[in-house]
C-alpha cells in the first residue's frame, strides 16, 4: 500500500473512530450521517483542521455541540468551520489587494498619510516633524501596503468565521433551551394520563417522541430510546440525555427522578407525574406573567419608538430654514444628498427595523400553543381552491393582485413610494380579510371542540364505547362549525375491522383525521391526547376527567390571551393616528407658515433662504415618514392580535386611511 493510501486509510479510521464516539449520545440523524462516506472535500477539511477541535479554545463549543442536533460530529463541523474560514480570508484577502492595485494613483498615499498623521496625534506626534500632505510610494511598496491590509483582514475574516461557528451552536442550544421549556409541562400532563394505563415506561416514552406537537422534548426523548435501542438500558438513556441536554434546569431534573420513579413501580411513577404536571403547570404561569410584564415594557419602548422618529423629522424640517446647514450636501455612495433628507430617509427605515423587531419579539412571546401555523398545499390548483379559507394559499393567490396594482399605478405616473404602497394594500387587505374569517371560524371550532368533549364524556362515563359514545353526540348534538367534522369522525370510526390490532390502528387514523380537518392546536392538543391514551389502555374515565380538565384549561387560556392582546391593538392603532394627526397639523399649517415667510422675507426683513423651504417636497418627506410609521404600527397590532397574517390586514389599512387623510388635505 502506498504512502498516500495509508495516509488516507488512517485519516478515515479517525473519522470513523470521532464519529463513533459522538454516536454514544447521538441520536438516529446522526448516525445515519456518519454512515455516509465523506467527500473529498470533508476529507481534506479533516485531515488539516481535525486535530483543533481538541484545544481548550473549543470546549465551550463542544459543550455547546452536546445541547444541539446538528447530524456531523463535533471534529468534522470545526474542521469545515476553519476550512470555510480560510477559504473566505483567501478570498477578501485577493480582493482587498486587486483593489489595492486598480485605485487611482494618489488615492492609496493619501490614505496613508492620513494615516500616518492620525497616528502621530494619537501618541503625541512622534515622528519628530510635520507630516507631509502627500506620501509618494513606488509600486512594490504599494503592493507591500496592499498586501499588509490584506492579511490583516484576512485574519479578522478567518476568526470571525471561527467565532461565529461557535456561536451559531451556543444559538442553536439556546433555541432548543428554550423550546424545552416551553413544550415540557404539556408533554408531561401527557405522559400523567398514560401513566394510568398498562404501557412500560419506554412505550409510554415512545409515544410521546412520537408526537411533533411536544418540540424538543419529543425530540430529546427520541434520543433518549435511540441511546437505550443501542445500549439495551432505558435508564443510561435517559441519564445520558439528562446529561446532556441545553435544559439542566427543567428536563435533565425530570428525566432523573421519573427514571426513579419508575423503578419504585407504577404508583409511585403516577404520584410523581401528577405532581410535576402541577409544579409545571404553575411555572408555566408564572413564566406567561412574566411574559405579559415584559409585553408591557415592549409596547410602552414601542411607541416611544415611534413617535420620535416621526417628531424629529419634524423638527429637523422647521430647524433646517434657521440652520442652512443641514441643506448641505453630503458625499454617499449613491450619490451626493442633503443631511435633513438622509436623516429623514434613514429614520423611515428605523422606524420599518422596529417595526420588524418588535413584531418579531411579540410573536415569540406568545405561548406555542396558542400559535396557528397555516400550511399552503403542494398543487397549485389546491391552492387556488383553498385560496379563499387558507391564509398561506391567499397569500400565493393574491401576490399578482399587488404586483398588478404596482405596475399599474408606475403606469399612470404615479410616484413610486405610492405605487409600492398602493401594491402592498391591494395584497395585504385580501389577505388578511381571510386570515380573519378563518380565525374567527378557528375560534367557533374551539369553542364547539370544548362542548364536544364534555358531551363525549358524559357518554363515556355512562359506559358507552367511545365510537357509540361519539355517534350518539354526533346524531343529538348540534355544534354548528363542527358538526362536519363530528359526523366525518362518527362515519370513520365505524369503518374499524373487528381485529383488535387493526381497530386501533383505524380508530389513530380517523382521529388523527378529525385533527387535520378541525386545524387548530386546541385539537391537537386534547384529541391527540386521546389518540395515545386510548392505545395505551388507559382507563376511559381517567382520559376523559384529565381531558375535560385539559381542554377547558386551553381554552381559558386562548380567551384570556385573546383580550389581553386586544390593549396593544389599540396601543398600535392609536400611535399611529396619533402621528397622522401630528403630521398632517404640521404639513398644512406649520409649513405652509414658513413657505409664505420665505416669499415675504425681504418685505418683512427676516432673512429666510428660500431654497431651504420647499413646500411640496417638506409634505413628501414627512408622508413618507408616516406611511412607514403606519406599516410598523400595523405589523405591531396584527401580531398582538393573532398573527403575521392579520398584521397584513392592520398594516394595509393604516396606509390606506394614511393615504386618504394625506390626499384629502391636499398634502399629497
Amino acid at each position: 500500500m502506498s504512502g498516500s493510501d495509508t495516509a488516507q486509510s488512517n485519516t478515515s479510521d479517525a473519522v470513523g473512530r470521532s464519529k463513533a464516539a459522538e454516536d454514544s449520545t447521538a441520536d438516529g440523524p446522526r448516525r445515519a450521517y456518519a454512515d455516509r462516506s465523506l467527500g473529498p472535500l470533508d476529507r481534506a477539511a479533516y485531515a488539516l483542521f481535525a486535530s483543533r477541535a481538541d484545544a481548550r479554545r473549543h470546549e465551550r463549543d463542544r459543550r455547546a455541540y452536546r445541547g444541539t442536533n446538528v447530524t456531523v460530529a463535533f471534529d468534522l463541523y470545526l474542521a469545515r468551520t476553519y476550512a470555510l474560514s480560510w477559504a473566505l480570508a483567501a478570498l477578501v484577502a485577493c480582493g482587498v489587494v486587486a483593489v489595492g492595485l486598480l485605485l487611482p494613483a494618489g488615492v492609496v498615499e493619501s490614505a496613508a498619510a492620513a494615516v500616518l498623521e492620525r497616528f502621530g496625534r494619537v501618541s503625541g506626534d512622534g515622528f519628530g516633524g510635520s507630516l507631509p500632505e502627500r506620501i509618494v510610494l513606488a509600486p512594490w511598496q504599494r503592493t507591500a501596503v496592499a498586501g499588509g491590509v490584506a492579511a490583516l483582514v484576512a485574519v479578522g475574516v478567518h476568526l470571525g468565521v471561527v467565532y461565529a461557528g461557535g456561536r451559531y451552536l451556543r444559538w442553536l442550544t439556546a433555541a432548543r433551551r428554550a423550546n424545552i421549556g416551553r413544550t415540557l409541562p404539556s408533554a408531561v400532563r401527557y405522559l400523567n394520563v398514560l401513566a394510568s394505563g398498562s404501557d412500560g415506561r419506554r412505550a409510554m416514552l415512545r409515544r410521546v417522541a412520537d408526537t411533533d406537537a411536544y418540540g424538543e422534548t419529543a425530540v430529546a426523548l427520541r434520543k433518549a430510546l435511540n441511546t437505550a435501542a443501542m445500549t439495551g438500558n432505558v435508564d443510561e438513556g435517559l441519564r445520558r440525555v439528562a446529561r446532556d441536554t441545553p435544559a439542566q434546569d427543567s428536563l435533565a431534573p425530570f428525566l432523573l427522578k421519573f427514571r426513579e420513579h419508575a423503578e419504585q413501580g407504577s404508583d409511585a411513577l403516577r404520584e410523581y407525574l401528577s405532581m410535576e404536571s402541577r409544579m409545571l403547570r404553575h411555572q408555566q404561569d408564572r413564566d406567561r406573567r412574566r411574559a405579559e410584564g415584559f409585553l408591557e415594557l415592549l409596547a410602552e419602548l414601542f411607541v416611544v419608538l415611534l413617535v420620535l422618529p416621526a417628531l424629529l423629522v419634524i423638527v429637523l424640517t422647521v430647524m433646517s430654514i434657521v440652520a442652512p446647514g443641514l441643506s448641505a450636501p453630503v458625499r454617499t455612495p449613491i450619490g451626493p444628498i442633503t443631511l435633513r433628507a438622509l436623516v429623514v430617509y434613514g429614520s423611515a427605515g428605523f422606524i420599518l427595523l422596529v417595526g420588524v423587531a418588535t413584531a418579531a419579539l411579540v410573536s415569540r412571546l406568545r405561548p406555542p400553543d396558542q400559535h396557528v401555523v397555516y400550511r399552503r398545499p403542494a398543487s397549485t390548483l389546491a391552492i387556488l381552491r383553498t385560496a379563499t379559507t387558507n391564509p398561506a394559499s391567499a397569500a400565493v393567490a393574491f401576490a399578482p393582485v399587488g404586483i398588478a396594482g404596482f405596475v399599474a399605478s408606475v403606469s399612470l405616473g404615479v410616484d413610486t413610494v405610492v405605487s409600492l404602497l398602493v401594491g402592498y394594500v391591494g395584497f395585504s387587505i385580501p389577505v388578511g380579510l381571510i386570515a380573519v374569517r378563518r380565525a374567527r371560524l378557528d375560534d367557533a371550532k374551539d369553542h364547539e371542540l370544548k362542548d364536544f368533549v364534555h358531551a363525549v364524556s358524559g357518554h363515556v362515563n355512562l359506559g358507552r364505547p367511545f365510537s357509540s359514545a361519539v355517534d350518539h353526540v354526533a346524531r343529538d348534538v348540534d355544534l354548528g362549525p363542527l358538526n362536519r367534522d363530528v359526523a366525518d369522525l362518527s362515519m370513520n370510526l365505524h369503518l374499524t375491522t373487528p381485529v383488535e390490532s387493526g381497530e386501533t390502528d383505524l380508530r389513530t387514523a380517523a382521529l388523527d383525521r378529525f385533527v387535520d380537518r378541525v386545524g387548530t392546536p386546541m385539537a391537537e392538543q386534547t384529541v391527540g391526547l386521546v389518540i395515545g391514551a386510548l392505545d395505551a389502555g388507559s382507563d376511559t374515565g381517567v382520559v376523559f376527567e384529565t381531558l375535560q380538565g385539559e381542554v377547558g384549561r386551553l381554552y381559558h387560556e386562548k380567551r384570556a390571551l385573546r383580550s389581553g392582546m386586544l390593549v396593544y391593538v389599540a396601543v398600535g392603532w392609536t400611535t399611529a393616528l396619533l402621528v397622522i394627526g401630528i403630521s398632517v397639523a404640521t404639513s398644512a399649517n406649520v409649513f405652509a407658515g414658513f413657505d409664505r415667510l420665505s416669499t415675504m422675507s425681504e418685505l418683512s426683513g427676516v432673512a429666510v433662504d428660500p431654497g431651504a423651504v420647499d413646500l411640496a417636497r417638506d409634505q413628501y418627506r414627512v408622508y413618507v415618514t408616516t406611511q412607514a410609521t403606519m406599516l410598523a404600527a400595523g405589523w405591531f397590532a396584527g401580531v398582538a392580535s393573532r398573527g403575521q397574517y392579520e398584521a397584513l390586514l392592520h398594516s394595509g389599512c393604516l396606509v390606506a386611511v394614511c393615504h386618504v387623510v394625506f390626499t384629502g388635505t391636499g398634502l399629497v
